[in-house]
C-alpha cells in the first residue's frame, strides 16, 4: 500500500523524490510563497551571506568593514590617522567607534535618490563611492554592502561626518534611520566617526576580542606605510591601548614575522612594480625553520585562500630558484633533480600585497582572488627582479640554495618515514603503551597522555575503563620546532601519539594545511579516536615543558585537533589539605590560602598539608578523585584564536634563538609570584 494519510475522509498519497518525502499538493508552492525582502531585511535574515558567520569572526568582520572604509581613504591619499575605541554603554552593551581624518562621507542630497548621500550609503546595499573610480582607484570594499551591513546588524548606530565646514549626524536602529541627517555644528576638520552596538539577538558572540583586533590593525599598519592606527579598549577597569605606524611597510612586516627566528638573509628581499594598473609589493626572507609563512593581500584584504596573485608569486619564485640552481655546479652535485614547491617553501616567510582596480573575489568575505591577469603580472615581476637580486648577490643566493637543497634531501628522507607510518597503520595495531577504553564512540571517549610510567600506572588503575584510555610517555619528547619533517615522522616518542590519535598528520603553516605534504597520511579530524585528548603532566616546570612540547606538535602537525576543541590540559592539585577527617584539595596557592581561611586555620602547621611534586605521588583513588573524575576534576580546554600570533609565540618559546625567549621571561616574570623550579 502507498504511504500517505487520510484528510477529510480522502486518502492523500505522500510524494517522494530521491528518498525525501514531499508535502502533498494541498501545500502548494505558489506566487504567495515568494518573499520580497526590502532594504536591509535580507542582511538580517541571512547575515552569514554578507559577513561570513554570526560567530566571533562575523562580529569582528563588522569592525573590519568600518575600518576598511577608513583604510580606503588612506589608500586614496586622504587619511593618515584612524582611531578605534571599544566601550560599554550605560546598559552594558558593547560599542565600537571608528574615527578617521579622511574626507568624510558626502551628506548632500543624491541627484537621483533625493535623499542625503550619507543615508543612502548607510541604508542601501550596493551603494557607495567604490563604484566610482574617480573617487577610489583601488578599494577593499567593492560590493557597496560593507557599512550598510554593519548598520543592518547593529541595534544602534550613529554616524558623525565632519565635512565642508559642518558637522552632520544621523542615528539608526537595525538599519532604519531614527533621525534625519542634521547639521549640529561647525568645524575646521574633516573625517567620519562611526559608532555601533551589534545586535546580539543575531550575533552569537557578545564581546569583541581585543587581541584579535590588535593583530588585524598591526597588519593593516604594515600594509599602509605611514598610516597611524590606534585601538583603545575602555571596557574594563583598566584602559588598554596600542598604536601602530610602520615606515618600512611589508618589508618590516616580514621582519616582524621572523622576529624570533634565525634568518639567512637580512634585510628581507623587496620586490615592487606596477603593470596594467596593478601595483605589486612583495617582501620575502628565508629562515632556518622548516615551515612556511606566506601571507597574501589584495587591496589590504587578507586573501587567506590565496588566488591568482599567490599563484604568480609561487610560479615565479620556483622558476627563478630552479634557474639559479642550474648555474651552481657545486650544489647540482648534491641534488640533480628538479626542485619541488615544498623544497622552495621550507623556511620561507613572505608577504604578497597587490592593489587591483577591479578585483574579482569569491564571495563578500573575499578569501580568494580570481583575476587571471594578476598571475602574469606578479610572475613577471618576481622572475625579473628576484633574478636580478640573485645575480647581484651571489653569496646570499648560495645560502638560500643550500637551505632549499637540504629541504629536498629531507623530503626524500621524509618519504621513507611516511612509508613506515603507512605500513604500521595498515597493520592496524595500537601502541603497546596504550591502555585503550571499551567505548567505540569517539564523542564519548577520552585519552590521557601521561608523563612517566609511574603516573601512567596510577592512571590505568584509577580510570574508568569504559571511556578513558591512558597513553604513557617515556623518555625525552622531541621539540618539533627544531626538527625537520622526516625526524618528526620517524620519532619513536611521537609515533605512539600519532597511532593513538588515529587520524594521520599534516604539516600546517600560516595558511592552514601544507598542500605539499603527502596526502596519503593527511590528518583527518573525522577519524580522531577520542574527542578529549587530555595532556596530564606534573604541576611543575618539567610538566609544563612536556605540555608545551606536545602542544607544539599538535599545533604544527595536528592543528584541526586544537581547532575542534579536542585538546585539554589536566589540572592536578598542588596540595592535599587534611583538617581533622576532612580532606580538601587546592589547585593553586590562592586556593590553599582560601581553604585555610574558610576553616579558620591561622597557623598552617596545625593541619596536615601535603605538597604534590608529581602525579606519581598520588594513589589511583586520589588521581581519579582529583584529576580524572568528570564530576570533580578541573580540565582546561585549549583554544586557538590567532594562528599567526600563536606561530610567533611557538617560534619564540621553542626555537633556537635564546635572546627573544629571555626578553619574554623578563617581561612576564612580574606576573609570577611563586615559581616552582
Amino acid at each position: 500500500m502507498s504511504e500517505g494519510s487520510f484528510v477529510n475522509g480522502t486518502f492523500q498519497p505522500s510524494l517522494h523524490r530521491d528518498g525525501v518525502m514531499m508535502e502533498s499538493a494541498s501545500h502548494s508552492y505558489s506566487a504567495g510563497s515568494i518573499q520580497v525582502l526590502k532594504g536591509l531585511e535580507a542582511v538580517r535574515k541571512r547575515p552569514g551571506m554578507y559577513i561570513g558567520s554570526t560567530g566571533i569572526e562575523g562580529l569582528h568582520h563588522l569592525v573590519y568593514e568600518v575600518v576598511d572604509n577608513s583604510i580606503d581613504e588612506a589608500m586614496a591619499g586622504y587619511c593618515s590617522d584612524i582611531q578605534v575605541f571599544l566601550d560599554l554603554d550605560s546598559e552594558g552593551r558593547e560599542i565600537c567607534t571608528v574615527e578617521d581624518n579622511g574626507r568624510g562621507i558626502p551628506v548632500e542630497l543624491h541627484p537621483t535618490e533625493k535623499k542625503s548621500s550619507l543615508e543612502i550609503a548607510l541604508t542601501q546595499l550596493h551603494a557607495g563611492g567604490k563604484f566610482d573610480k574617480n573617487s577610489y582607484k583601488v578599494s577593499g570594499g567593492l560590493h557597496g554592502v560593507g557599512v550598510s551591513c554593519v548598520n543592518a546588524l547593529s541595534i544602534w548606530m550613529e554616524v558623525t561626518v565632519y565635512r565642508d565646514g559642518g558637522v552632520y549626524r544621523q542615528q539608526y536602529s537595525c538599519g532604519i534611520p531614527q533621525t534625519e541627517v542634521v547639521r549640529i555644528g561647525d568645524t575646521d576638520r574633516s573625517g567620519t566617526v562611526v559608532s555601533f552596538a551589534p545586535d546580539y539577538s543575531i550575533m552569537e558572540q557578545n564581546a569583541f576580542n581585543y587581541e584579535v583586533l590588535v593583530s588585524r590593525f598591526r597588519e593593516l599598519s604594515f600594509l599602509n606605510k605611514g598610516v597611524s592606527i590606534t585601538i583603545t579598549d575602555r571596557r574594563g577597569d583598566e584602559t588598554h591601548s596600542q598604536a601602530f605606524q610602520s615606515e618600512g611597510g611589508i618589508s618590516q612586516f616580514v621582519s616582524y614575522l621572523n622576529e624570533f627566528k634565525r634568518v639567512l638573509v637580512d634585510p628581507p628581499i623587496s620586490i615592487e612594480g606596477e603593470k596594467d594598473s596593478i601595483k605589486v609589493e612583495i617582501a620575502l626572507q628565508y629562515n632556518d625553520k622548516y615551515d612556511e609563512k606566506v601571507l597574501s593581500y589584495v587591496n589590504n584584504i587578507n586573501t587567506r585562500e590565496g588566488g591568482t596573485h599567490l599563484t604568480g608569486f609561487r610560479t615565479g619564485l620556483s622558476r627563478v630558484i630552479n634557474t639559479q640552481l642550474q648555474k651552481n655546479t657545486k650544489l647540482l652535485k648534491k641534488y640533480e633533480e628538479k626542485l619541488e614547491q615544498s623544497d622552495i617553501s621550507e623556511g620561507l616567510t613572505a608577504v604578497v600585497s597587490v592593489k587591483v582596480p577591479e578585483p574579482q573575489f569569491e564571495g563578500q568575505t573575499k578569501m580568494k582572488l580570481g583575476n587571471s591577469a594578476v598571475t602574469g603580472v606578479v610572475f613577471s615581476l618576481v622572475y625579473e627582479k628576484l633574478g636580478n637580486y640573485f645575480d647581484e648577490f651571489p653569496a646570499q643566493t648560495e645560502v638560500i640554495l643550500e637551505k632549499i637543497i637540504n629541504a629536498a634531501l629531507g623530503r626524500i628522507a621524509a618519504r621513507k618515514a611516511r612509508e613506515q607510518i603507512r605500513k604500521k597503520s595498515e597493520g592496524g595495531g595500537l601502541p603497546g603503551k596504550l591502555a585503550d577504553c571499551s567505548e567505540k564512540d569517539p564523542a564519548k571517549c577520552e585519552v590521557f597522555i601521561v608523563e612517566g610510567d609511574s603516573a601512567g600506572g596510577s592512571a590505568k588503575q584509577g580510570r574508568d575503563r569504559k571511556f578513558q584510555a591512558i597513553l604513557a610517555l617515556w623518555g625525552k619528547m622531541l621539540n618539533v620546532e627544531k626538527a625537520q619533517e622526516y625526524k618528526v615522522l620517524g620519532n619513536d616518542k611521537l609515533q605512539p601519539v600519532i597511532a593513538t590519535i588515529g587520524a594521520g598528520l599534516t604539516r600546517y603553516n600560516n595558511m592552514g594545511k601544507d598542500e605539499d605534504f603527502d596526502h596519503d597520511v593527511n590528518f583527518d579530524v573525522s577519524k580522531v579516536r577520542y574527542h578529549k585528548v587530555i595532556i596530564m603532566a606534573d604541576a611543575d616546570v618539567d610538566g609544563s615543558h612536556i605540555r608545551t612540547l606536545l602542544l607544539t606538535f599538535f599545533f604544527r602537525y595536528m592543528r584541526p585537533l586544537i581547532e575542534a576543541g579536542y585538546v585539554y590540559f589536566a589540572m592536578p592539585p598542588l596540595y592535599k589539605i587534611t583538617i581533622g577527617k576532612k580532606v580538601q584539595y587546592a589547585y593553586d596557592e590562592e586556593a590553599r590560602v582560601r581553604i585555610l581561611q574558610e576553616n579558620n586555620i591561622a597557623d598552617p602547621s596545625k593541619v596536615a598539608i601535603q605538597r604534590y611534586k608529581g602525579l606519581g605521588e598520588m594513589n589511583p583513588e586520589q588521581l581519579w578523585e582529583t584529576t580524572m573524575n568528570p564530576e570533580t576534576r578541573l580540565i582546561s580546554q585549549i583554544k586557538l584564536h590567532d594562528a599567526e600570533e600563536a606561530d610567533r609565540v611557538f617560534s619564540m618559546l621553542m626555537g633556537e634563538e635564546v635572546e627573544p625567549r629571555r626578553a619574554f621571561i623578563d617581561a612576564n616574570a612580574v606576573y609570577v609570584s611563586n615559581l616552582d623550579v
